[in-house]
C-alpha cells in the first residue's frame, strides 16, 4: 500500500517470471498474489490492483499463461514524471502497432504475439500511467523496463539499474 499526496512522484515496478525456464521451471507454483494499492490524502483510493495466479483443477497456471514467461506492471505517477509518461505511452503505442502487424501478417495466418502491452492513464487529470506487459521472454521485459526507466537518470542522478 502506498499513500501519496497530490504532488508526490512514484515509480512502481512489479513483475514476475515463470521461474528458471532453462531449468524446466514454468509457472510451477500453486498461488501467486500481488497487491498494489495507491491512496491519496484522506485515504481516497487512487489505483487498486491485484494480480492473482492460482492453480486450478481444470488448468494449470502454465496452461493459462500459454508461452508467456514474464508479466509486469509499471506505474508512473506525479508531476515530475509527465514527460516520461508521454514517452512511455508513445513507445507502447508504437511497439504494439508493430507487433500486431507482425502477428496478423497475412489474413488467415494469425501468430500469437511475442509480447502484449497496454498503457492507460488513471487518477485526477490523468496524473498516473500504468503499463502492463506479458512476454514470452524474460529478457524482453527486463530490456523494456530498462529502456522506459532510462529517462529517470536525470531525476535520480544515476541509472535506476546502476
Amino acid at each position: 500500500m502506498f499513500r501519496l499526496v497530490s504532488d508526490s512522484n512514484l515509480v512502481l515496478v512489479d513483475w514476475i517470471t515463470s521461474g528458471r525456464h532453462a531449468n524446466g521451471e514454468n509457472w510451477d507454483f500453486e498461488l501467486y498474489k500481488s497487491i498494489n494499492n495507491l491512496y491519496l490524502e484522506d485515504d481516497h483510493p487512487l489505483f487498486l490492483d491485484t494480480v492473482l495466479l492460482e492453480k486450478r483443477t481444470i488448468q494449470t497456471i502454465a496452461e493459462r499463461m500459454q508461452d508467456y514467461q514474464a508479466i509486469a506492471m509499471l506505474i508512473l505517477f506525479g508531476p515530475n514524471l509527465r514527460e516520461i509518461q508521454k514517452h512511455v505511452q508513445e513507445n507502447v503505442k508504437n511497439m504494439m502497432s508493430e507487433q500486431l502487424q507482425i502477428s496478423y501478417g497475412s489474413r488467415n495466418n494469425f501468430m500469437k504475439p511475442e509480447f502484449i502491452a497496454s498503457c492507460s492513464t488513471f487518477g485526477p487529470e490523468g496524473k498516473g500511467v500504468v503499463v502492463r506487459i506479458a512476454s514470452d521472454s524474460t529478457e524482453f521485459v527486463y530490456n523494456f523496463l530498462r529502456q522506459q526507466l532510462a529517462e529517470l537518470e536525470p531525476l535520480l542522478g544515476q541509472s535506476p539499474y546502476a
